[in-house]
């Protein structure tokens, strides 16, 4: 019976590996840091706009908060959306620096770059009752 039950969960991993390591690398790549909340991603053959979710950038930061950003974010980094919402065609999502630790990052957690502008002075959280990280 154990010798089953081993046997099926072998063949079990071989066929589910391919999928997991094929979702892993696939991750959305950063094309252009256009303002202090907008960025355009792109990931395979589609672009997208995405606007980070949960925060407001003043127009007197938003240069601040660009050039932040693009440190940040340099082109072809790679990112993690999570989508919340839409609008206007532009995908409003929470976005996370994947690979290794952001600098400048303050006591953010996890490279949540809109808890980073936060964190820097730049933005102020919008979204009420909840972090943005």
């Amino acid at each position: 019976m154990r010798s089953l039950l081993a046997l099926l969960s072998a063949v079990l991993l071989l066929v589910l590996a391919p999928f997991g390591l094929a979702s892993a690398a696939q991750a959305a790549e950063v094309l252009q840091v256009r303002s202090g909340t907008l960025l355009q991603v792109g990931d395979q053959n589609r672009n997208y706009s995405v606007q980070i979710a949960c925060i407001e950038v003043s127009a007197a930061d938003n240069d601040q908060a660009t050039a932040w950003l693009r440190s940040q974010l340099p082109r072809r980094s790679k990112v993690n959306l999570r989508p919340i919402g839409q609008e206007a065609g532009v995908i409003v999502a929470k976005v996370q620096k994947l690979g290794s630790s952001s600098k400048n990052m303050g006591n953010n957690i996890g490279n949540d770059m809109g808890g980073g502008l936060v964190d820097a002075g730049l933005a102020q959280n919008s979204c009420s009752g909840s972090a943005t990280s």
